[in-house]
């Protein structure tokens, strides 16, 4: 995950390079920040990048200034030193957060589920079902106006990486975890959190061709 924090951003943003597989992967990214950094993302393999849905704007008095988008790619080519960059052509200073994720042998999106949980203790995402053996992958995208939070799924999703302890300056929080299921099934994530907030909720379950 790559962030920035308010004021202190640049442009264009890029990911730390990983290395991906060259190919049989799948890749999503998340841009979560200013609306009026709107650019779709470009990497360094090559790839065509397609948004996901719609924009999903924050509420809780955050107005229409920011927002998350949502892209993927599927079948990707890749290898060494992969990275992703966004053009911040609105404000470059702004803060963002950007989960760069591989799923590897998985050629098939095969559900999503994008929910806005009113704030709680517990916000809970939509179902997705699969037909088969699948990676799910849950993002978290709390609203809250704090600094410092927790965000723990259930069911079994782990934690892969998370900004939530934030600079004083602010960021966007944000939380990824991953689960692999062996069988077709319906499934859901619920993060458990403090202090209470409402968060944007991505489930997405990808599988082999």
């Amino acid at each position: 995950m790559q962030t920035q924090s308010e004021g202190l951003g640049v442009s264009p943003v890029v990911t730390d390079p990983i290395t991906t597989q060259p190919r049989d992967s799948s890749l999503i990214v998340f841009n979560g920040g200013y609306l009026s950094n709107a650019s779709a993302p470009k990497d360094s393999y090559g790839n065509r990048w397609k948004q996901l849905g719609n924009a999903v704007p924050f509420g809780n008095g955050y107005g229409d200034r920011f927002n998350v988008k949502a892209y993927v790619v599927l079948d990707a080519k890749g290898g060494p030193d992969h990275t992703i960059h966004f053009v911040k052509d609105g404000n470059a200073e702004g803060e963002i957060s950007i989960p760069f994720i591989e799923i590897r042998h998985a050629g098939v999106l095969q559900d999503v589920s994008q929910n806005y949980a009113p704030t709680g203790l517990r916000l809970t995402s939509g179902n997705v079902t699969t037909t088969g053996p699948a990676t799910l992958i849950a993002v978290w995208w709390g609203d809250g106006g704090v600094k410092r939070m927790t965000a723990v799924p259930n069911n079994g999703f782990a934690v892969i990486d998370s900004y939530l302890m934030l600079p004083d300056n602010s960021g966007v929080q944000c939380a990824v975890a991953y689960k692999q299921v062996a069988a077709a099934g319906t499934y859901n994530v619920s993060w458990a959190g403090a202090p209470a907030q409402g968060a944007i909720l991505w489930l997405l379950a990808f599988q082999s061709k």
